[in-house]
C-alpha cells in the first residue's frame, strides 16, 4: 500500500472519530491529491523513493494549484517531472466563458465592487481569496483567444444577417449604468452560421450601430442582401448608410407585439389569427393585398391597430422575406435566431449583474458567443440546405420563365447560385 493510500486511511479514521466539523473540505483535498499521486505513479512507473526497473522518469518536486469547488478552494500539489510533462486528468480546464465568469467575478473585487451578491457569488463558486496577479493572468489569457475571433477577417459573402441588442449594467465613473450590447450573426452563402461580432455602447444610438457595421465591413463583410432586425431608428438608419442595397426586414413577431398593444386582451387571439392570414399567403403580393383587407377590417373597432397596420408599408410589412427562397422563410421572417443567442449570454451575463467596467462584460460576451461559434461549426448541418441554396428567388427573366413553363407544362431550367436570393421588385412578363 502507497504512503498516500496509508495517509487516506489514517485521516478517514480520524475523522470517524473526532467527527471535526469542517471534515468535507479537507476530506475532499486529501482524497484528490490522493488521485493524483496514484495518477503520477503510475505515468512515473514507479512511487516515491522507490527503486524498481519500470521506472521511466524521475519526480522535480511540485507546483502549486487551486482547485475551486463547491466545498471550498482546495490546494493541490501537481509532481513535476524532469523529463516530460504529467497533468493529472481530473482537473479538465475549465472552459473559457467559466474562466471569463471568474475573472469577472475577481475583478470586481480588485476595482472594488464588493457586495453581498458578488459575496454569494464568490461563496457558490468556492473562491476564497483574491490575487491580482492572477486576475490579471486570467483576463490576458482569455484576450488571447476572445480578440483575435473577434477581429478575424470575414470571407465569402453573407446573404443573410440578424442585428440585436440587449442591455447589461456596467459600473462607470462610480456609477451603474446601462449599456447596449450589440450581436451580428449571419448565414453564408454555403449556408453556415457564424457570429461575425459584437460591441459595447452607451446606446442603441445611429453613431454607434453605424461604426459596428463599418467595422464589420472593414473586416470583410460584403454580399448582404437581407438584414433582419427590430424597428430601431438609429439602426435602421445606419443600416441603410453602410450596408446599401441590402433589404431591411422587420422582425415578424416583434411588429405583431407592437400592433397587438392596441387590442383589448380579450380580442387578441381573434386579431392575431386575422393577421396571421397576412403571413399565410403564397407570395409577396397576395400578402400587400391582404393586408389592405385586414386593416379594413380593423378600422370599424381598432382604428390605431389598423393605421399601424397600413404604417408597415415603409417597413415592407414585414413581408420582404417573401421575395426570397420559400425554404427560407420560416428561418428568417424573425430575429428568433439570434434571441436565443442573447438568452444564453443574458443568462450567464445575469450572474454578474453588475459588471467592474466594460472590457469585463466584451470579455464574457466573447467567450459564450466563442463557444457559440465553436458549437456552430463542429454541427455538420447546414443552416440552409444546397438544395435550398441553388432553388433561390429568380430575378426577372427567370420568374418569366417559371410562370411560361407553368403555362406550356415546360421546364424552366435549373437556377444559378448567382441568384442566392433576390430583393427587387417582382415585375411584369
Amino acid at each position: 500500500m502507497t504512503t498516500a493510500t496509508m495517509a487516506l486511511v489514517e485521516y478517514l479514521r480520524k475523522v470517524e472519530l473526532e467527527l471535526d466539523v469542517d471534515w468535507l473540505r479537507p476530506m475532499v483535498q486529501q482524497f484528490t491529491q490522493a488521485l493524483i499521486e496514484m495518477e503520477a505513479e503510475q505515468k512515473i512507473g514507479a512511487a516515491r523513493h522507490e527503486r524498481s526497473p519500470n521506472r521511466l522518469a524521475q519526480r522535480n518536486s511540485y507546483r502549486e494549484r487551486g482547485l475551486a469547488t463547491r466545498v471550498g478552494e482546495l490546494e493541490l500539489r501537481i509532481p513535476k517531472l524532469r523529463t516530460g510533462s504529467f497533468f493529472p486528468s481530473l482537473l479538465e480546464p475549465r472552459r473559457r466563458a467559466e474562466k471569463a465568469l471568474v475573472a469577472v467575478v475577481q475583478e470586481a473585487y480588485v476595482e472594488g465592487v464588493s457586495t453581498r451578491k458578488v459575496d454569494d457569488l464568490l461563496v457558490a463558486l468556492g473562491l476564497n481569496g483574491i490575487d491580482k496577479s492572477a486576475v490579471s493572468r486570467a483576463c490576458k489569457a482569455l484576450d488571447e483567444v476572445i480578440e483575435p475571433f473577434r477581429n478575424r477577417p470575414l470571407s465569402g459573402p453573407y446573404p443573410y444577417l440578424w442585428l440585436d441588442a440587449l442591455y447589461l449594467k456596467v459600473r462607470q465613473n462610480h456609477r451603474i449604468v446601462s449599456k447596449a450590447l450589440v450581436i451580428a450573426i449571419g448565414v453564408s452563402e454555403t449556408g453556415e452560421r457564424e457570429v461575425l461580432g459584437w460591441a459595447l455602447g452607451a446606446s442603441e444610438e445611429q453613431a454607434f450601430w453605424q461604426e459596428f457595421l463599418r467595422h464589420l465591413v472593414g473586416r470583410g463583410l460584403r454580399g448582404v442582401q437581407w438584414v433582419m432586425s427590430d424597428a430601431h431608428e438609429g439602426l435602421k438608419a445606419a443600416i441603410g448608410q453602410t450596408l446599401a442595397g441590402a433589404t431591411w426586414q422587420r422582425c415578424r413577431v416583434h411588429f405583431m407585439r407592437n400592433l397587438l398593444a392596441h387590442i383589448p386582451q380579450g380580442d387578441k387571439s381573434l386579431v392575431a389569427a386575422t393577421v396571421r392570414t397576412i403571413f399565410a399567403q403564397p407570395s409577396r403580393e397576395a400578402a400587400r393585398a391582404q393586408v389592405d383587407q385586414v386593416a379594413h377590417m380593423l378600422d370599424q373597432r381598432w382604428p390605431k391597430a389598423a393605421a399601424l397596420l397600413r404604417s408597415a408599408e415603409p417597413d415592407t410589412r414585414s413581408v420582404a422575406y417573401m421575395s426570397f427562397p420559400r425554404e427560407h422563410w420560416t428561418r428568417i421572417y424573425s430575429t428568433n435566431p439570434l434571441e436565443r443567442l442573447n438568452r444564453e449570454v443574458k443568462r450567464r451575463t445575469d450572474v454578474v449583474q453588475v459588471f467592474p467596467n466594460d472590457d469585463a462584460a466584451l470579455r464574457l460576451a466573447g467567450a459564450i458567443l466563442l463557444e457559440t461559434a465553436d458549437e456552430w461549426a463542429a454541427d455538420e448541418r447546414h443552416y440552409f440546405s444546397q438544395a435550398t441554396r441553388t432553388r433561390a428567388a429568380p430575378g426577372r427573366s427567370g420568374r418569366c420563365a417559371a410562370r411560361r413553363a407553368q403555362r406550356t407544362g415546360a421546364s424552366a431550367g435549373p437556377l444559378s447560385t448567382a441568384h442566392f436570393v433576390s430583393s427587387g421588385p417582382r415585375e411584369a412578363c
